[in-house]
């Protein structure tokens, strides 16, 4: 009987039954936000360039301090898309779709208004409307995702995929659990 056992394949784990293709639905809820982020990093940018400029060459020194405001706000973009539990805890409106559309759209209105002054720089007035159209699309797909509730899917998949995790971690400490007790079960194998 005990040749017989060992010769039999063991059965699959549960563990290998249970895991899962990721949800392509996540990923490219990821994908979009790291698209979000960027443009809000070039909107950064350019405003950062737009403010030395408007400082450095004194005529527009209100300018310059708009352009600042614009960094402060697309900061607060780049860390909405990161999804940071501390920033989110602190601003609860970047947690739903709508309101952090909104604010990638403002930001986007911030970083292209005053364009006349860039006209000699052709260079940095092209990427401010790069940047700014880019941050706009995205907010406009992150205020109609927002209105179909799909911000709120999304959280709701992220906690099944949270708890699925989990389950398995502890499937698989039961499976390590149970092998170490097999193996103090078997007699004279050492």
């Amino acid at each position: 009987m005990e040749e017989q056992r060992s010769r039999e394949p063991d059965p699959p784990t549960p563990t290998a039954r249970a895991r899962t293709r990721p949800d392509p639905f996540l990923i490219t809820c990821r994908c979009f936000s790291v698209i979000t982020a960027l443009a809000a990093v070039l909107c950064i940018a350019v405003n950062i360039l737009s403010a030395f400029h408007s400082f450095n060459n004194g005529s527009d020194i209100f300018d310059g301090i708009f352009r600042c405001y614009t960094v402060v706000i697309a900061s607060f973009v780049v860390l909405a898309e990161t999804e940071w539990e501390f920033i989110m805890k602190f601003s609860k409106v970047l947690e739903y779709w709508t309101g952090r559309g909104m604010l990638q759209i403002f930001v986007a209105v911030m970083t292209r208004a005053y364009p006349e002054y860039l006209k000699d720089r052709e260079e940095l007035f092209l990427l401010q409307i790069i940047s700014s159209y880019i941050l706009l699309a995205c907010g406009v797909v992150y205020f109609i995702s927002g209105m179909f509730c799909i911000g709120m899917v999304k959280r709701a998949r992220q906690k099944k995929e949270v708890s699925r995790e989990q389950a398995l971690k502890d499937l698989e400490e039961l499976e390590r659990r149970r092998e170490e007790l097999e193996s103090l079960l078997v007699p004279g194998e050492a």
